[in-house]
């Protein structure tokens, strides 16, 4: 879709424009007071009548003989003390897939959708352009007919200004609104495509695409590589399958020159996952797909970094593995040694992606990072603890953490943080080795935690656990079933927000 930027929306054809409408509400302000004007008072009627509410989400379209070709949807905003950006958001989503449903080829969306003074401009700009380039997401790649009754996708949304002294922010903010939203998109894509498609080799194929279209630096390191760094953690989980494992460094840096150490951003890309020996049951397990999540979020986030052209030096890197049963698999009981030197007890062969984020974590302390998060599709325990609505956070550094959480707050992915505490930790205290890959079901995000921050050394860490938020069985405001691309916005806020003082 193209986002354009146009000056007077009052004199417009051919689109549908949306207008926010709040519950309840005695008078009517913003866009919803001038096309109340423009269709002598053909709103007032309709609320007066009971056929328009403004109750969230609802859509409803003003039908006029005076103006045939004026069409105007009408989108609920709910109660105006319960606004936020993102039922805002949820609110833009809506409006846009009505517009599809009436096959309208082109969106119309006023600046003043909505007046609130707790959101300033930019801001509101984002949660519009944000809502209807997600909320219009659809995964149809693997479609062979598209001739459904699921509506005609909008071509073009043009955010409409109505003081010429806000143009240029307004332009500014839709570009990086734009450019954030496709990089989620980007990841969503690559966590609903099917495993037998999106393989590591392809993973690492995506992201030398991404190199030579924004101008970053991909290295791919293959199984021999791996070896000759002492990567036997990564290495292990690949055993059982056919597919070989790829461990992917994406790195952006700016054009002008950057003085500052670098961020390293770590996402688990485990392709398929069916437990290895450990076998998972058979419910399901055709959503295990999904546990790349964390790798995708992290390539889409370098996509989007260098899309805004941040001032910061930032590194993916993507360990990507398929853990399949087979006679070389990995076994319970085994011993493997990481590349930190740290001997590792198999308790489970399900508990594979702390493996490969160890050595993750080793080889990014090469970059003296300023900042190590890793995001990771990791326990299930992190979907019992907090269910499908928040993100484990987890970490060693205050200030990062701080980050992490207004972030969460600004974009609406929401963390919760766990603790790491001490006790924690000496549930992996192994027999037979240093440490053991899983204590059991208590507490099983949290102990898996403290496994990966054995492997973050004295660099400020966080880590995010989106083994409940990466996927949703039902379609949220602005996010089809399927993949979430959960991650992607709320890294690319942290990165935008970052102070290097």
């Amino acid at each position: 879709m193209k986002f354009n930027v146009a000056t007077d929306y009052k004199t417009v054809s051919g689109e549908i424009i949306l207008v926010g409408l709040f519950e309840k509400t005695r008078s009517l302000c913003g866009a919803a007071a001038v096309w109340d004007s423009a269709l002598n008072g053909m709103i007032h009627r309709l609320i007066s009548r009971g056929e328009v509410t403004g109750i969230l989400n609802q859509t409803v379209p003003v039908v006029t003989d005076r103006h045939p070709g004026l069409r105007v949807l009408l989108v609920g905003l709910g109660k105006q003390e319960d606004v936020t950006l993102d039922r805002l958001r949820g609110a833009c989503a809506a409006g846009a897939r009505a517009v599809r449903e009436r096959n309208g080829d082109r969106i119309g969306l006023p600046v003043d959708f909505i007046e609130h003074p707790a959101f300033p401009l930019p801001e509101k700009i984002r949660a519009y352009v944000e809502g209807v380039r997600l909320g219009l997401y659809r995964f149809r790649q693997f479609k062979t007919c598209h001739h459904d009754n699921s509506g005609h996708d909008p071509d073009v949304c043009t955010i409409y200004v109505g003081d010429l002294r806000h143009r240029l922010a307004v332009h500014t903010e839709v570009a990086k609104a734009s450019s954030i939203a496709d990089a989620v998109c980007l990841a969503r894509d690559l966590v609903n495509m099917p495993a037998n498609a999106a393989t590591p080799s392809y993973l690492a194929a995506q992201a030398r695409t991404l190199a030579k279209r924004w101008g970053l630096r991909c290295t791919v390191i293959t199984p021999r590589g791996a070896r000759q760094l002492g990567m036997n953690a990564f290495l292990s989980v690949a055993r059982g399958s056919d597919e070989p494992p790829r461990f992917i460094v994406l790195e952006y840096r700016p054009r002008t020159m950057c003085r500052h150490r670098p961020i390293v951003l770590i996402g688990k890309a485990v392709t398929f996952d069916s437990g290895g020996i450990s076998l998972k049951p058979s419910q399901d397990m055709d959503e295990m797909k999904t546990d790349m999540a964390g790798g995708a979020a992290v390539l889409a986030t370098v996509q989007a970094s260098a899309a805004l052209k941040l001032p910061l030096h930032i590194v993916g890197i993507i360990p990507a593995a398929e853990n399949l049963p087979s006679g070389h698999a990995l076994k319970p009981g085994d011993v493997v040694t990481t590349m930190a030197g740290i001997t590792v007890e198999i308790i489970t062969t399900d508990a594979e992606g702390r493996l490969m984020l160890a050595d993750a974590l080793t080889y990014a302390q090469r970059y003296k990072p300023a900042a190590l998060i890793d995001i990771a599709t990791l326990t299930g325990g992190c979907i019992v603890a907090l269910g499908n609505h928040a993100t484990g956070l987890m970490g060693t550094d205050r200030a990062l953490l701080h980050k992490i959480q207004q972030s969460a707050d600004a974009t609406g992915e929401r963390v919760w943080e766990l603790p790491l505490w001490q006790e924690y930790g000496e549930l992996l205290k192994s027999d037979v080795a240093d440490i053991k890959n899983a204590a059991g079901r208590p507490a099983g995000a949290i102990t898996a935690g403290c496994f990966l921050k054995q492997f973050a050394g004295t660099t400020p860490w966080a880590h995010l656990d989106i083994a409940g938020t990466a996927w949703t069985k039902k379609a949220l405001p602005y996010i089809p079933k399927g993949a979430t691309g959960i991650g992607v916005r709320l890294l690319t806020h942290v990165l935008e927000h970052w102070d290097n003082k």
